[in-house]
This record gives structure tokens, C-alpha cells and sequence, in this order.
């Protein structure tokens, strides 16, 4: 019988050995009366050295981690206290100082009068577990901030009633609203106002047939602001598969479309200079004649009334002949005769000369904004002085009451001189904003419609480009940039 009971504690010894966790048995005294092979691997001693020592400075040896130390204790104390078991993680160096996450389960061992004989602790090492969880939340972090850091893109989804459940990646920053605000409102909100059921219907029965809809579709920001996007919208499934709403995906494409509208822009205008020329030279033949014709009536002795009437027609002649040589102008690709200029002084050059306009110039106040440390341009100077005037010209005249004139220069991103010349007069109506540039389009009761055409080949001719924005008795912005040398 002893032989046997012998072998069986030898069986048991190579069992609790070969465990797949830790255990550690302590007396009421808290000092090891029994460990398993795992924590002389863990410690780095031989089994002589941890029996009858304690418990705490076996695990944590010479350990400066007091802290930790301390609260494993309390653990213990708490479960022999209340005579229950307690699951609790701890950092515990090894044998090489390595740093181990050791997951414990601490069970008091009670006697048949409910006293307390010893405690077993049972440990697993989770170290590689909680660096893979750690390793996942640095990813799923990682992940979000590249996520939030594209902001020319926003995601939200909607669920199967059309409302939004979720506003994130860039949403926030493209469209205005916070995800409070926002969550639980029908996607409509964020639709310009010609999206109707009918249309969210249509591509939301393209994706449940075909897996996705990919449009280009304008959606309007919480300040109402129209921003153009290119969407696409995805299912959205649960885990078992099933659709549960819809992934909506809006790239901001606003600077593309002002590209591709500057390239018709540019088409039109190349088209309508050839047209101009050709008619302009048509004009010019006749009208050469015609003059030629007045100049020698005017030279006779005539009749009062008929030298008046020939007076007239020969001041209109020369009106069209003045309106030829402008719609010439415009059409005829002149290179600009380029030099080194400060901007600067350039608009500073030109500023008195709007005093010899006739213009209301007591009326108007003109406030400078100038970078001082502007590197030089190149340019032709009598050109951009010309379009500096035409531009100043057309701020004048749209504040007949009086008002105010900025003109900033700053350097853009080190590549280009930008100036923006800015007025508070009547504004430009968002439908004429497009044809701002186009020749012979005017908002003047009197005018030709070709300054601003003229200013834009100006400026393209100098590598440059000129925007206009405008709101109605707000005012008009001009925004010029033209590259540094």
C-alpha cells in the first residue's frame, strides 16, 4: 500500500510538473510549501531555494516595483479575509529580468470548521496574449489616425430606415457637423436640395442588386455650403451576413471640378479668340474705309447740320474701331516680356494711377496688407500693371456708395506671390460667377465685357492663375497667384 501511495504522489508530482499553468501552494503563514517546475522556470531557482520562503519575495526577488508587489499582497490579504477567490494580473520579472504578465487565481483553502490552511495560487502566463492585444489596439489606432487624417474623404452610415448611425473618417471636418448632432437624422440632410427619396431610393436598390453605386453627387454642409463629391456607396453587413444599412464614402473632388472648369474655361476662350480675331479683321476692312471716307467729307465746306451728323457718325466710327482693337487685344497670344519684379512695389506703381480716372475715390478707403519678405516674380510689368488697374477699376465701381478695398500679398507655400485684392461693393451673383471671365460677358450696364477676359490670358501667360469669389452685397474677392522666380 505504501508502494502505491508513493507512486501515486510521484504521478501527481509529474502531473502538477507538466501543468500548463503555474501553482504555487502557500501555508498560513505565507511561505511556499509547494510550487511546480513553472515557477522554478519562471524564478530561475531551484526548487530547494523557494520551498519554505515567502511567497512575495520569491516572485518578486529584489525588485524595485514596490508598488505592484504591494498590491499582489493586498489581493491575497483581501482573499483570506473574505475567504473567497480572487483573479488578479500582475507584471513579475523572471529569471533573465524580463518582464511577464502572470494572470493569477488566488483560492483559499478552508478546513471542515472554516479555517484557513493554506492558499493555492494557479498562474498562466499572458505576456504574448496581452502584447498581441496591445500590438491590435496600437493598430486599430494607427489605423483611425490615418483614417482622421484624410480629410478629402468622409464616411457615414445609414441603416435600412435611410438614417445615420455612424459619422466618422474626415465626415466631421468636410461637412460640418458633429456626430451628436447628426446621428439618428435622415442622410438627406447632408443631400443638396435636389436629392430626393426618389434618387436615395434608386441607388440604394443599385446596391442591394449589385453590391455598389459610384456617382459624382453634391452634398451640402451644415453651413450650407455645396461641396462636390465623388460617392460611393457599399452594404453594410452584420455578422451573419445580412444587410443592415448602407456605407456612404464622399471624396471631395471641389478642386478637381475648378480644374476641369478652368480647362473648358481655357477651351472657350481659345475658341472665342480665334472667332474675335476673325471677325475683328472682318470689321476692320470696312470700317477703315468708312473713316477714310468721313476724314475727307469733313475736310469739304458743308452745311452746319450735315458737318454735325458726320461729326457724330465719325466718333461712333472710332468707338468700334477702339472696341476692335480691344476684342484684338484679347485674341492676340502676346508673350509677356519677362524681368525680375517685387509685387509690391508693382501694385504700389499703379495705385496713383486710379486717381486719373474719374472714379468717386473720396468715397473709398484703401487698406494694404503687404508681406515684406516676398521673394521677386517674373513679369511683364506694363501688363500685370494692367490687369492691377482693371481689377482696382472694377472695385471702385462696384461701391458707388463708398466702401473699402484690401490688397494683400502673401507667400503661397514658397511657390507663388499671391494677391488677393478684395472689395465690400454689391457682389456677383453666384449663376454669373462662371462666365465671370468669358469675353463679352459684363454685369455693367456700359461695358465691353473683355477687362477681365484680358487679366485672365494675362495672368495664364505668366504661369499664374486668377480666381473670383463673391457674395451678393457682400463683396468680391480677387485671388491672383503667380509663380517666384
Amino acid at each position: 500500500m505504501d508502494a502505491a501511495v508513493n507512486e501515486n504522489k510521484e504521478i501527481l508530482h509529474k502531473l502538477l510538473d507538466n501543468a500548463g499553468v503555474m501553482i504555487l501552494y502557500l501555508d498560513p503563514h505565507k511561505n511556499i510549501s509547494f510550487c511546480n517546475k513553472r515557477i522554478e522556470d519562471l524564478v530561475g531557482l531551484p526548487h530547494s531555494d523557494i520551498i519554505g520562503n515567502n511567497w512575495l519575495k520569491i516572485l518578486f526577488g529584489n525588485s524595485e516595483n514596490n508598488i505592484k508587489e504591494n498590491m499582489f499582497k493586498a489581493i491575497l490579504d483581501d482573499s483570506i479575509k473574505y475567504k473567497r477567490a480572487k483573479d488578479f494580473e500582475v507584471v513579475i520579472p523572471d529569471k533573465e529580468g524580463n518582464k511577464k504578465v502572470i494572470s493569477w487565481s488566488i483560492t483559499p483553502i478552508l478546513t471542515d470548521n472554516q479555517r484557513i490552511e493554506g492558499n493555492i495560487l494557479f498562474g498562466q502566463d499572458v505576456t504574448e496574449i496581452r502584447e498581441r492585444e496591445a500590438s491590435l489596439r496600437n493598430i486599430d489606432e494607427t489605423l483611425k489616425n490615418i483614417l482622421s487624417s484624410l480629410t478629402e474623404y468622409a464616411l457615414y452610415v445609414i441603416n435600412l430606415e435611410g438614417k445615420i448611425t455612424y459619422f466618422g473618417m474626415g465626415a466631421e471636418s468636410m461637412l460640418g457637423w458633429n456626430k451628436s448632432d447628426i446621428i439618428f437624422k435622415p442622410v438627406s440632410v447632408l443631400h443638396y436640395q435636389d436629392f430626393d427619396g426618389a434618387k436615395l431610393h434608386f441607388i440604394l436598390e443599385h446596391v442591394r442588386l449589385f453590391g455598389k453605386y459610384e456617382t459624382e453627387l453634391e452634398l451640402v454642409s451644415r453651413n450650407e455650403v455645396v461641396v462636390p463629391t465623388s460617392l460611393t456607396v457599399t452594404q453594410f453587413l452584420d455578422a451573419n451576413g445580412k444587410l443592415s444599412g448602407y456605407i456612404f464614402i464622399a471624396k471631395d473632388i471641389t478642386e478637381r471640378k475648378k480644374l476641369e472648369y478652368q480647362v473648358i474655361q481655357s477651351e472657350k476662350l481659345v475658341a472665342l479668340g480665334q472667332l474675335s480675331a476673325g471677325m475683328a479683321h472682318e470689321i476692320n476692312n470696312p470700317l477703315f474705309v468708312i473713316s477714310g471716307r468721313l476724314e475727307l467729307l469733313l475736310q469739304e465746306k458743308l452745311d452746319h447740320k450735315v458737318r454735325e451728323n458726320l461729326v457724330l457718325i465719325n466718333n461712333q466710327a472710332i468707338r468700334i474701331q477702339q472696341l476692335v482693337e480691344r476684342i484684338l487685344k484679347f485674341s492676340r497670344k502676346t508673350n509677356p516680356t519677362l524681368e525680375p519684379l517685387n509685387i509690391n512695389e508693382t501694385i504700389e506703381q499703379v495705385l496713383p494711377l486710379i486717381n486719373f480716372s474719374k472714379l468717386p475715390a473720396a468715397k473709398i478707403k484703401i487698406e494694404k496688407n503687404f508681406d515684406q519678405a516676398m521673394p521677386f516674380i517674373k513679369g511683364d510689368l506694363h501688363q500685370l500693371q494692367e490687369v492691377f488697374v482693371n481689377l482696382l477699376m472694377n472695385a471702385y465701381q462696384s461701391m458707388p456708395g463708398g466702401g473699402v478695398i484690401r490688397i494683400i500679398t502673401s507667400n503661397f507655400h514658397n511657390l507663388y506671390a499671391q494677391i488677393q485684392i478684395s472689395d465690400t461693393g454689391i457682389g456677383v451673383a453666384p449663376e454669373q460667377l462662371k462666365n465671370i471671365f468669358m469675353p463679352f460677358f459684363t454685369t455693367k450696364k456700359e461695358g465691353t465685357g473683355l477687362g477681365l477676359s484680358i487679366c485672365h490670358n494675362i495672368i495664364k501667360n505668366h504661369g499664374g492663375s486668377i480666381e473670383l469669389e463673391s457674395q451678393i452685397n457682400q463683396g468680391s474677392t480677387f485671388t491672383i497667384k503667380l509663380p517666384f522666380i
